[in-house]
């Protein structure tokens, strides 16, 4: 006999491979439970003790519009490992169904930790491959998928070289394999320094909390999660002014620039297009699509409601970039008194919270204003 009923309304939207969890009570020292559907059917779900109670996940494969679904929960069980985890010399590998799709690469030797390379549906790298000494690539501070800002106390921590800040890796709070999700909780300081490698002159700007959450989902579609906390020291931190930064960033795949002219296209939660309507405009979310080895990919950033500043701004470019920027205003305007920086008072926080989607063709192939709702809007769990 089920221990617990779970009723999940989808609302008034489809829901297709949606993130779902709810906290339950759970008797003490019990810190895991199965999951059947109505009609008796396995579903894997993952767990995970909090100060509430038991936290239960799993993933929703398809739901029409205004239905509901029951589920049947029993505490005890569970396990498999759909995303794992592995830790290898400064970087974790996270595979999803047995196939690779990320790496979290955090060693000193880098300027800031970064997601790379960044698998899509066909199996192909849909981010462009990281610069090098000498190889011309511009902006080669653009690293796949990354966290950073170009004006905070005054130090840039956006471009590299001499005179800039950097991130640097401080330990793991969490690595968490699962059959629903992987789970990366890095801790990490943002650093200032008249040498970005050097020890001895470094002073802490900002302590980061950096949550990535990998969700497993058929290989057609890949969606992770990102939160970021930046926690000032026992200074006030003033984040400037600027168009050069982003909280969530990513640059794509080099034939899937607009500027390429091979078809890429941007396009945002608004129906802007391309650059000059989605530029410095604020939206729900931004979206890039394009063809990478002869199959068109689509990737959406998506703002969540309660993060810092939403809907952001979007920092995105012909050329490949995009970027959630909630403090360029001067920029975005091209109006010099309107002002978007923000001083994080000693000891105070700023959070964004991001998913980034990945899929085949356009975003109307990939419904991506549906599958936005999954994220700002999930659906609805009640307990019985």
């Amino acid at each position: 006999m089920a221990d617990l009923k779970l009723t999940v309304q989808a609302g008034p939207h489809g829901r297709v491979y949606c993130p779902v969890s709810a906290v339950v009570d759970a008797p003490a020292g019990v810190d895991s439970a199965s999951l059947k559907d109505g009609a008796g059917n396995d579903v894997a779900c993952q767990t995970r003790r909090e100060d509430e109670g038991l936290r239960i996940s799993w993933i929703i494969d398809d739901m029409a519009a205004d239905t509901s679904v029951d589920y049947e929960v029993t505490f005890g069980g569970g396990g498999g490992e759909g995303v794992s985890l592995t830790e290898k010399t400064d970087e974790v590998e996270v595979s999803i169904g047995g196939n690779h799709f990320t790496n979290y690469r955090y060693g000193t030797d880098l300027v800031r930790p970064h997601l790379h390379p960044v698998i899509g549906p066909n199996g192909d790298p849909v981010t462009r491959p990281l610069a090098v000494k000498d190889d011309a690539k511009d902006h080669p501070h653009h690293r796949s998928v990354w966290i950073s800002h170009g004006v905070v106390n005054g130090w840039n921590n956006w471009a590299e070289g001499e005179g800039c800040a950097y991130t640097r890796w401080q330990e793991f709070e969490s690595l968490e394999s699962g059959p629903v999700y992987g789970r990366i909780v890095a801790l990490g300081d943002w650093v200032g320094s008249d040498d970005y490698r050097g020890e001895q002159k470094s002073n802490i700007l900002l302590h980061e909390r950096a949550e990535w959450t990998f969700y497993n989902t058929p290989s057609d579609v890949r969606i992770f999660d990102l939160t970021v906390t930046l926690t000032a020291p026992d200074i006030d931190v003033l984040m400037g002014d600027t168009k050069e930064g982003g909280l969530a960033s990513i640059r794509v795949a080099e034939s899937m620039e607009v500027r390429a002219g091979e078809g890429g296209v941007i396009t945002n939660g608004y129906g802007g297009t391309n650059e000059d309507e989605t530029w410095g405009k604020k939206a729900p979310w931004c979206h890039y699509s394009g063809p990478v080895n002869g199959n068109r990919v689509g990737i959406a950033i998506m703002d969540h409601p309660t993060s810092f500043r939403y809907p952001t701004y979007w920092h995105v470019r012909n050329y490949g970039l995009m970027t959630a920027n909630p403090f360029g205003w001067s920029h975005f305007y091209s109006d010099p008194t309107r002002r978007g920086h923000h001083t994080i008072e000693a000891n105070g926080s700023i959070t964004g919270r991001y998913r980034y989607y990945i899929h085949a063709g356009t975003a109307a192939d990939g419904k991506v204003g549906e599958a936005y709702h999954d994220f700002a809007n999930p659906p609805q769990i009640e307990q019985a």
